[in-house]
């Protein structure tokens, strides 16, 4: 789009169905590649990845040229297929639906950035389900607990 300049940072964080812990360690590598992919054919610049056992964490400069829910469903419906065409999981593969999102200004690009690739040291201290809450707090989310994420029990 030309004349159009902007500056809008979101994390996007989905979690696997049921909240299981799935995603195998050695492939996530290889996901992270296919979803970076996906992100730079949507026009859209990767800024950090990171896929844990039981949840992503993707954050990017966002340009305006695409709505975040048709990106999210862009990188969430192929992933699925991936994973079970890779059969990486026993049984059938699906993402949670939903996601959250959340903005930052540049000033906090680094320690975004830095927040996401050290995902395994984070959860060592905190859960996946208390790291969402807390985001959901913190950016002032008012959230439905019957429409959040379906917690594994």
């Amino acid at each position: 789009m030309a004349n159009t300049y902007s500056q809008m940072y979101d994390q996007i964080v989905f979690a696997v169905q049921g909240r299981e812990n799935i995603i195998p360690q050695k492939n996530k590598e290889e996901l992270q590649k296919y979803i970076t992919g996906i992100i730079k054919n949507r026009d859209q610049k990767l800024l950090a990845v990171n896929c844990m056992p039981d949840h992503t964490h993707i954050f990017i400069g966002f340009k305006p040229n695409i709505c975040i829910s048709d990106l999210v469903r862009d990188i969430k419906t192929p992933t699925s297929l991936f994973i079970k065409e890779k059969r990486w999981v026993k049984g059938m593969f699906y993402w949670q639906e939903g996601f959250g999102s959340f903005t930052y200004s540049h000033s906090q690009l680094t320690d975004v950035i830095n927040y996401i690739k050290n995902q395994e040291e984070h959860h060592k201290r905190k859960s996946f389900k208390d790291e969402y809450l807390e985001l959901l707090k913190d950016f002032d989310i008012e959230y439905n607990e019957r429409y959040l994420f379906e917690w594994y029990k």
